[in-house]
């Protein structure tokens, strides 16, 4: 069993980063080589900007290549309670941009010739609970008035025809969802960046910055200096360079994931006939997908812990569990690949993006950030060009959370909480 991530190690190597010096004066420096920072460093060289990027490790190597594989619209939380919570108007509004979003991603794929293996295979919610399919359904009802009237629902009785278990109660197919893989994106993105003039440095994390006037900023690394007329912040829940502002305002909590090895198209096919990207209602959330050389990736959050080797360790023993729990057939089929990453939460689970301080940022995409970073960058790049009223969410406030500095003292008691909604919802 490898404890690095599938879409690293099934992934071309990408050769085209630059191995002198950071130093130069830029129009844009971006921090951070993941979805984001790759994205919009290719719309802006696009408009014509002198780009560098500055990845502290490796392009792609934080969430943006340690995720599910999956590029859904839609929300993570309850349409029904996000109408409830932000009326009907931005409910929909927002609802959109994930609709949006998802297409962006296709769209940089056709353009780019990208092969990440992207494909609209559709998203399946699966209820956990009975009462889980009453508000999936009034969901449906509400989505169906505008913000994605092809999602439907499927009946307990229908399940099997999406899904080989008996375990969930129904579900809610969102038809526009997509999966690709990440890894082939990473490198496509990267390509598509530095075709067009973007330098990207690995392994150069940003220690200093140090505003000049405006937006202008002086950007201090290990291997030298660069300033830049503008800076956007695409780094998510870094823990380097100076960034505490945004620290307090985002919870990195661990995602886990497990790998099988190859499994016949039989297999599959009792599985997941479909191959729909799979999610079920619980906070404890599991989800599944078909990679694109016939395996079955199973993720979910397994415990409230930090990602680091013992415990995604740990973690993959406990998604494998879940896996025969949910698939008997299962119980004899190896684990390939174990590995862990950090979704950057922040407190409403909504992304965030704008301007601070006269730093850009974007970040906060809270476990649907595949196709929401890719669009995003996108975006910043309109925002940064002299288009404010691109950025979907410019009128969010962000409030530090209360008693956080950056450590994640709190995640077992945030575990145990939601656990227990798990038992009593």
């Amino acid at each position: 069993m490898k404890l690095i991530p599938y879409w690293h190690d099934t992934a071309p190597v990408f050769s085209g980063t630059e191995k002198g010096p950071v130093e130069g004066d830029y129009d844009v420096a971006v921090v951070g080589g993941g979805f984001t920072g790759l994205s919009a460093s290719l719309a802006l060289a696009k408009k014509g900007a002198r780009v560098i990027l500055l990845e502290a490790g490796r392009l792609g190597g934080c969430a943006s290549g340690r995720n599910g594989g999956m590029c859904n619209n839609g929300f993570a939380q309850d349409y029904a309670g996000m109408v409830g919570r932000l009326g009907a108007d931005v409910a929909k509004r927002l609802y959109q941009s994930f609709n949006s979003a998802v297409d962006t991603v296709e769209q940089i794929v056709r353009d780019e010739a990208i092969d990440c293996d992207f494909k609209r295979v559709g998203k399946l919610k699966m209820a956990a609970k009975p009462a889980h399919y009453d508000k999936l359904a009034r969901s449906q009802e509400l989505m169906a008035q505008g913000a994605d009237p092809d999602a439907y629902m499927v009946s307990r009785q229908d399940m099997p025809s999406e899904v080989g278990t008996d375990r969930y109660f129904g579900g809610l197919i969102f038809p526009r969802s997509a999966a690709m893989h990440m890894g082939k994106f990473v490198h496509g993105l990267a390509s598509a960046a530095a075709r067009h003039g973007v330098r990207l440095h690995e392994d150069s994390p940003v220690t200093g910055m140090k505003r000049l006037n405006g937006h202008a900023h002086r950007l201090s690394t290990p291997s030298g200096d660069v300033t830049a007329r503008q800076v956007l912040l695409a780094t998510g829940t870094s823990a380097v360079g100076p960034l505490s502002y945004f620290r307090r305002r985002i919870v990195p909590v661990g995602a886990f994931l497990i790998v099988t090895e190859p499994l016949s198209q039989a297999r599959l096919d009792s599985l997941l006939p479909h191959r729909r990207n799979a999610t079920d209602t619980r906070n404890f959330v599991s989800y599944f997908r078909v990679t694109p050389d016939n395996r079955l990736l199973f993720g979910g959050r397994a415990r409230f812990a930090r990602s680091n080797p013992r415990s995604d360790v740990k973690s993959g023993t406990i998604l494998q569990k879940s896996m025969v729990d949910i698939f008997p057939g299962l119980s004899d089929a190896r684990i390939d690949y174990c590995w862990g990453g950090m979704v950057d939460m922040t407190a409403d689970r909504l992304p965030r993006a704008g301007e601070h301080d006269g730093l850009f940022y974007s970040m906060g995409y809270s476990g649907h950030g595949t196709q929401m970073s890719t669009h995003m960058g996108q975006i910043m790049a309109e925002v940064m060009d002299g288009n404010p009223a691109a950025n979907p969410w410019g009128d969010f406030a962000w409030p530090a959370i209360p008693g956080h500095f950056g450590p994640t003292w709190f995640l077992p008691f945030v575990g145990a909480y939601y656990k227990l909604q798990d038992i009593l919802h």
